[in-house]
């Protein structure tokens, strides 16, 4: 399966992946080089900041693949919780002519993105994410992007495999991208409305009309294309066995998924500065819910951060 992807995906990804680099991402981009010198092995930017040209609005989502988190930390903590529950979670803004750029970085290491992208990672949160559109801003080396790029493609292929079983056997792309990126997105604590998964295949419909066509050889299942004019619509020959136990395999990281981002959650409190604060913004801004932190809570910020999200979930802020 390896081969069938690096032939039929790597390509059409590496294609999509070279594009404007934002505004403001060198920046940020210099300042993680200088803080992490010889550990970086590459630098991904993914998510709202891939879409944009500008990342002077909002905050940029970057991935630091690092060659070993004993190498890229000074802070035993840091480094014993990031191989417990992979990745850290860190805040950093430049400024660049005036402006100031702020960023979400995530740490993790090179060996660690390539096995959760991979089928051998049970939970969604690495491929869910990286089956979507993402950029190299950074990489050591050539052959470090290749690597990279084998690991986006594998992330495609984990997304499709465990996302098929789920749908119904006649299906096209949007219908496939759609249930796929709902499935990940409740397999964690996440505030966005169902309308936004939606618009993640709106803003590139060809690109996920593509990638799906050229994936399909590579999946572990049957499935034929049934007409193909503008779109492509499949029909995948999936036992019934295979989809009952995808289904319970989906039901299991809905549950295992929340107590994980609940643990990164707390554990981002030892990492992200004001990360409180950046969460009640970004489920205000996803959700339309506030909640008011008091002193109190922010001095307990453990306790705080289990009462406020408890506040936020009887709010129906989580879905």
């Amino acid at each position: 399966m390896i081969m069938e992807t690096s032939r039929q995906i790597i390509p059409f990804i590496r294609q999509h992946a070279s594009r404007l680099v934002p505004t403001g991402l060198h920046a940020l981009r210099d300042e993680l080089l200088a803080r992490y010198g010889n550990a970086v092995m590459a630098i991904l930017f993914h998510g709202s900041c891939f879409q944009r040209v500008d990342a002077s609005d909002g905050l940029v989502d970057l991935y630091l693949l690092v060659n070993s988190y004993r190498a890229a930390y000074h802070q035993h903590l840091h480094t014993t919780l990031n191989r417990l529950l992979p990745p850290n979670v860190f805040y950093l803004e430049v400024t660049v002519d005036g402006i100031v750029v702020r960023a979400k970085y995530t740490v993790i290491s090179l060996a660690d993105f390539q096995r959760g992208t991979s089928m051998n990672w049970f939970h969604s949160y690495l491929w869910g994410r990286f089956a979507q559109p993402a950029g190299i801003l950074y990489s050591r080396h050539e052959s470090i992007a290749d690597v990279v790029y084998t690991a986006l493609a594998q992330a495609v292929i984990t997304f499709m495999t465990r996302t098929l079983p789920y749908i119904p056997a006649q299906f096209d792309a949007r219908i496939l991208w759609y249930q796929g990126l709902l499935l990940s997105y409740r397999a964690e604590l996440r505030a966005e409305r169902p309308e936004k998964l939606v618009r993640l295949f709106e803003w590139a419909p060809q690109y996920y009309e593509q990638l799906t066509r050229i994936a399909m050889g590579a999946l572990p299942y049957s499935v034929d294309a049934v007409t193909c004019n503008v779109s492509c619509h499949y029909h995948a020959q999936i036992p019934i066995r295979i989809r009952f136990v995808n289904r319970l395999a989906w039901h299991v990281r809905f549950i295992q998924g929340k107590l994980l981002s609940l643990l990164r959650l707390l554990k981002g409190l030892l990492t992200f500065k004001g990360g409180i604060d950046y969460v009640l913004w970004k489920i205000e801004r996803h959700s339309g819910i506030t909640i008011a932190v008091t002193p109190r809570l922010r001095r307990i910020p453990f306790l705080g951060v289990c009462f406020i999200f408890w506040r936020l979930y009887r709010g129906g802020a989580f879905r």
